[in-house]
């Protein structure tokens, strides 16, 4: 029973943890397979790294179209990124603007060596140049081992008004990113393992405790009532 309680509760609490959730899973690459072919300051693209982990933002969606069918694209640089540790980004957004995210990450060369990459991220770039405001983060050939990151946003609603269905408004979201302890569990979740851990092992020792209680008490009213029986056939034969 015990047992049965935890997996229900773990259920649960993963349910909620994915909800209007998306990510994507991928292994930190070796710094010179993630050699960057220019100075990516000059982009002014937002960082997410171990130790700045969560970025909070307005990202541009956009409703499918045959250029982009996915929808608009955000890039964020990956940094500090440990090679063979396994991460993931999740992009958590409000129920209240229906979006379909899709994540992918890419070896920088990789984006500089795709047309359709690159032209994707010089377009994005553009966009920032204007209002980027903040010393952006220099990242150069010795910053270590990155990826760059393209979060496409899809706007998925339907509404009578034309302004919306021609612009759609951006998408508050929290980006974080998660490394995964010894590789198999995200750092974020370790709490919430501990705690039903405990929860399971004081629900376990809780039900063991009262079981023990139960039998006791069945016994002691088995025995009672058999000494009853026996002093009833005492009376009968005497």
């Amino acid at each position: 029973m015990a047992a049965f309680l935890f997996l229900v509760t773990l259920l649960a609490l993963i349910a909620h943890v994915l909800a209007n959730t998306e990510k994507t899973i991928f292994l930190g690459p070796d710094p010179n397979a993630a050699s960057v072919p220019e100075d990516l300051s000059a982009l002014h693209l937002d960082t997410l790294a171990p130790d700045a982990w969560s970025l909070r933002a307005q990202l541009r969606a956009e409703f499918p179209s045959p250029e982009h069918p996915q929808g608009a694209a955000t890039w964020i640089v990956l940094d500090g990124l440990t090679p063979g540790q396994r991460y993931e980004v999740r992009v958590c957004w409000p129920a209240t603007q229906p979006t379909a995210f899709a994540l992918k990450t890419y070896a920088p060369s990789t984006v500089y060596s795709t047309p359709a990459l690159l032209s994707s991220l010089q377009d994005y770039s553009a966009s920032r140049q204007p209002s980027n405001t903040t010393a952006p983060r220099k990242h150069g050939p010795n910053s270590g081992s990155l990826l760059l990151l393209q979060i496409l946003a899809a706007a998925d609603f339907f509404t009578t008004d034309a302004s919306l269905m021609t612009l759609p408004p951006p998408v508050d979201a929290d980006v974080i990113l998660d490394p995964y302890l010894a590789n198999v569990l995200p750092r974020s979740l370790a709490g919430t393992v501990v705690y039903l851990v405990v929860v399971g092992a004081v629900a376990y020792l809780g039900l063991a405790r009262g079981a023990r209680w139960v039998i006791r008490e069945l016994v002691r009213s088995s025995h009672g009532h058999g000494k009853v029986e026996d002093e009833g056939r005492r009376k009968k034969v005497q």
